[in-house]
């Protein structure tokens, strides 16, 4: 996600200049979002992408050339399938991708901001000027150009996914949802299951109760709820917790079998949990793709995850 992208940005910068693309139109189906990018680098590495095949390859290309010159270019991405004219696919669409040179103290300077500012949990609004201006964020001090010449791009910190379980479901997750661009944050009572080389670098761990370990939290935005723990004793604790202080979230997922299920949420309404309180809980967790291994699991969850993820961003 965007977190990986600026620091790969800022190693790349420090030893040498770069092109980065930017996907500003999109029409039909097309391989990526509005507001994709790729770097492009002067030894020819990329890292990340605009959508892979011919019209990927036509970025680089042309990006060689905003290399040289530092003049802005913009490549037109036909996927159409068009017979009467060059085309670079048949998805049926077509993107319109910015090229612009990054290189120097400036750049690395917003570049750093940037990620410094998404790292605080913060949301920034990234200006591109189509002109030779170089990119700056938006602040208060100024306000947002009434102009078409300009694409604006709001930068999301990453989402944070708290699981609740460290077990082999919970590993694999916290593992998969790393991978994914999540912020992790596991909570288990169990100290030999929460020894911090079984999970991603810099996810935070908690061996506190859950209810403990929720007012630590400081109402983090975007959160992602995953229920993986070791009985339903857990999820009765955990959800009562999270459902008595209306916590925030984007998505909350409860694994288990459909008995399991029954008794935990007869056991929360005789607590004085309202049945449209757990409406909202993906129960069973994941998607249903006969997932059985630890892992299949985790892949069912993870899936689900950027369902929920993709339908709201």
């Amino acid at each position: 996600m965007i977190i990986q992208f600026y620091q790969q940005l800022i190693q790349v910068l420090y030893e040498n200049a770069a092109v980065v693309a930017t996907v500003t139109r999109v029409i039909g189906s097309v391989p990526r979002e509005l507001g994709a990018k790729m770097i492009i680098c002067e030894d020819g590495r990329t890292f990340n992408t605009v959508g892979g095949g011919a019209g990927e390859a036509k970025v680089i290309q042309q990006a060689r050339e905003v290399l040289k010159t530092g003049e802005k270019q913009w490549v037109d991405i036909d996927l159409s399938g068009a017979p009467q004219r060059e085309t670079q696919g048949v998805c049926g669409g077509l993107m319109q991708v910015l090229l612009e040179r990054w290189s120097g103290e400036k750049a690395i300077a917003l570049a750093e901001n940037i990620l410094s500012l998404l790292q605080a949990g913060k949301s920034i609004m990234l200006v591109t000027s189509f002109d030779a201006a170089f990119p700056y964020l938006l602040t208060s001090e100024h306000p947002i150009p009434a102009s078409d010449q300009i694409f604006i791009e709001t930068l999301q910190p990453p989402p944070t996914l708290l699981i609740i379980g460290a077990g082999h479901i919970g590993e694999k997750l916290a593992k998969i949802a790393d991978f994914m661009g999540f912020k992790i944050i596991i909570q288990d009572s169990r100290p030999e299951f929460t020894s911090p080389e079984r999970f991603p670098p810099n996810s935070l761990i908690f061996n506190q109760n859950i209810a403990t370990v929720l007012q630590q939290l400081t109402s983090p935005k975007n959160l992602y709820i995953a229920l993986v723990t070791r009985g339903y004793e857990y999820d009765i604790e955990a959800l009562k917790s999270i459902l008595n202080i209306n916590l925030p979230y984007q998505y909350i997922g409860m694994i288990g079998s459909q008995k399991r299920i029954k008794v935990v949420y007869k056991a929360l309404q005789n607590c004085g949990i309202y049945s449209h309180q757990l409406q909202p809980i993906h129960s069973p967790i994941g998607l249903d793709i006969g997932a059985l291994t630890p892992e299949e699991i985790a892949i069912s969850i993870a899936a689900e995850l950027i369902q929920v993820y993709r339908s709201k961003s």
